[in-house]
This record gives structure tokens, sequence and C-alpha cells, in this order.
């Protein structure tokens, strides 16, 4: 996979009293885009109820670029930035353009695997989880941990 992108347009809802796309808009466009990417490559949410296991955030964090407006047509796109070789810590990082492509924002979550049942980080990586997050496009600045 080299790029997953998808382009969003901005409701109502997504306003803040400035006429602006509020703060938690972002961060909820970048959870939504995340599981996409995961569920497209058959990493959906049966699986990870069947195996126990789920993402867990431990940091996400917006650097606000430009402002976004109603009416705004923005392409998101989702990148691996930092990963551990076996998919256990990982950070994801979303970058979103406005139609003239100009940056907007840049959002990054650092995670990991969660195992549901024991409420503890997943160890090992389930074998699904290691093969979706060494397949997920990375970023020009990509680190291996």
């Amino acid at each position: 996979m080299s790029v997953f992108t998808k382009t969003i347009s901005i409701r109502w809802s997504d306003l803040d009293p400035n006429f602006h796309m509020r703060h938690s808009a972002y961060y909820d466009f970048g959870a939504q885009h995340r599981i996409e990417v995961l569920e497209q490559q058959g990493l959906t949410l049966k699986v990870m109820q069947q195996q126990h296991f789920g993402p867990v955030l431990f940091r996400e964090e917006c650097i606000f670029r430009r402002e976004i407006h109603l009416g705004d047509t923005i392409t998101i796109s989702t990148k691996i930035g930092k990963m551990k070789d076996d998919a256990s810590r990982w950070t994801i990082v979303h970058e979103m353009k406005n139609q003239k492509g100009e940056l907007c924002a840049v959002l990054s979550v650092d995670g990991a695997w969660m195992d549901t049942k024991l409420r503890k980080l997943a160890s090992p990586t389930p074998e699904i989880a290691r093969e979706v997050m060494h397949a997920f496009p990375k970023t020009e600045d990509f680190v291996l941990l």
C-alpha cells in the first residue's frame, strides 16, 4: 500500500463559534480514517473482537497550520511515522490538505495493541496486526524503532 487518502467534506456540525473547524473534529476525522484503513486491509473490528485485541492510544497531537471552513474539501492521508518491527508500538500520522493542496493540519497518534481480555498491552502482537501495520504506507521520515 503506497498511500491511503480520502476526501472529506466539512459539515455544519464540524464548526465552532469562530466559523472554522472545531479542534475535536480533526481528531474525529483521524480516528475514522485509521479504522477505515485497518478495515480495508482486513483488520476489521470483528476480527479484533474475535481475537480479543484492539488499538490503544498513548498520545494524540494536532498541529494546526491553516483554518478549515464550511464548504472546504479536505484530503486526509494516513501513514505510519514510527513503528517497532513487531508492530507492538507505532505512530500514525495524518495530513489534512485543502483543495489547493495546502497543508492545514498534521495529526499524530502514538499507540499500541491491547489484549481486551487481560486489559494489558498485547504481547506478542497478533499476526494480522503485524501484517497490516507492515503493509501501511510509511512517511518519508519513517523510523523503525
